[in-house]
């Protein structure tokens, strides 16, 4: 009788257990599209003719499927946001979304693409901001192909996720790099910002137009602080570079402003600011508490703080990858992606998302 009873018990939890795994497995939105840089980008560059390519050893040194164009060890920010929604898979390029395959989602992220078109022009081919959005509307065609009609298209992408991370190589790659680029000579930091996030809000509204309902806007990090910035511009390689975050936090704070304004005018869609540079500052204010024992120096590159380049092909890096906050010259590692895609899902302190986190834009 005992047998029996044990035997009946074990397999209703096996039922449980499976049911539970099913439910778990359910990703929380149908999909999930990303817009970025180079923070994010997995592969869209690979195949063009661009300095700005990651497809190398040792990048994704500690990644399962190796280098495949993320600059990064392993993980990006993106890649943890994906798994935290449900999806059993990585967001697919776009360069290498086929079929059926984009009802998951598509990440047209490139390396060195700005929000301005000229912004990166002098690392070769880049996929800009309004190229990226180009592309989503292609995309778009296809899901109503694959769906049947416009209004199911729509009621289906009304439900997924949308992340955008643009601005970084605005700084990086055009407004403090003179030598190649005016715009530093024609704005003050408060103009360029304005100008930014006017062509910024033109592209948000032209996915809001074509689907977008739920999208979460990451602001520009600690750009001032990266081992390349150091290299540059800091003294004792240890300070972060004043007049290049102050120029960030113009451009979030606007970012902020954009949020409040788009929630406004679209009330059947719903924006969310990332805080990525106050996620960032905590990492370098207290970086034991994360892990982290070296902030100022990549893992692997070139030069003083290894911040003259990015790492060089089969240069061999740091043995101890998850106690350096950067990964190269100008992008976090892995470890460091892994608690910015963490917080960005689910806010840490109330200052992480506003006005609420990713996990809730999900529950919508």
């Amino acid at each position: 009788m005992d047998t029996k009873f044990n035997y009946i018990w074990l397999v209703i939890v096996l039922l449980m257990v499976d049911l539970w795994s099913g439910v778990l497995g359910a990703p929380q939105v149908p999909c999930y599209f990303i817009f970025g840089d180079s923070l994010v980008d997995n592969g869209n560059n690979n195949n063009i003719n661009s300095i700005a390519r990651a497809n190398y050893y040792p990048y994704g040194i500690d990644f399962p499927g190796g280098p495949t164009g993320r600059f990064s060890n392993g993980l990006t920010t993106v890649d943890v946001i994906a798994q935290l929604l449900g999806f059993e898979d990585y967001i697919p390029a776009y360069a290498n979304a086929r079929g059926e395959d984009i009802l998951g989602g598509v990440n047209y992220a490139s390396a060195a693409a700005g929000i301005r078109e000229e912004t990166g022009q002098q690392l070769g081919g880049r996929i800009s901001f309004s190229r990226q959005v180009n592309n989503y509307k292609t995309t778009v065609e296809q899901v109503v192909n694959i769906l049947g009609d416009e209004d199911s298209a729509a009621n289906y992408l009304s439900r997924c996720i949308y992340s955008v991370g643009m601005g970084s190589n605005d700084y990086l790659n055009n407004y403090f790099m003179p030598l190649y680029y005016s715009t530093s000579r024609q704005y003050t930091p408060q103009q360029y910002a304005q100008i930014l996030i006017q062509q910024y809000a033109e592209q948000i509204r032209t996915l809001y137009q074509y689907g977008a309902r739920r999208v979460a806007l990451i602001g520009v990090g600690q750009i001032g602080c990266s081992p390349n910035a150091l290299a540059q511009n800091s003294a004792d390689g240890k300070t972060c570079v004043q007049r290049i975050n102050s120029a960030n936090q113009i451009f979030n704070n606007q970012l902020k402003a954009l949020v409040n304004s788009l929630n406004t005018n679209y009330p059947d869609a719903q924006f969310i600011y990332i805080n990525a540079y106050g996620i960032f500052q905590d990492l370098i204010d207290s970086p034991a508490a994360y892990g982290f024992r070296v902030t100022n120096a990549g893992c692997c590159g070139v030069g003083r703080n290894n911040g003259q380049w990015t790492c060089l092909p089969f240069q061999n890096p740091c043995p101890n990858r998850n106690e350096y906050l950067f990964w190269d010259a100008f992008h976090p590692g892995e470890a460091a992606n892994i608690i910015v895609g963490r917080r960005s899902y689910a806010a840490q302190k109330a200052s992480d998302a506003y006005p609420f986190d990713i996990r809730r834009l999900s529950q919508l």
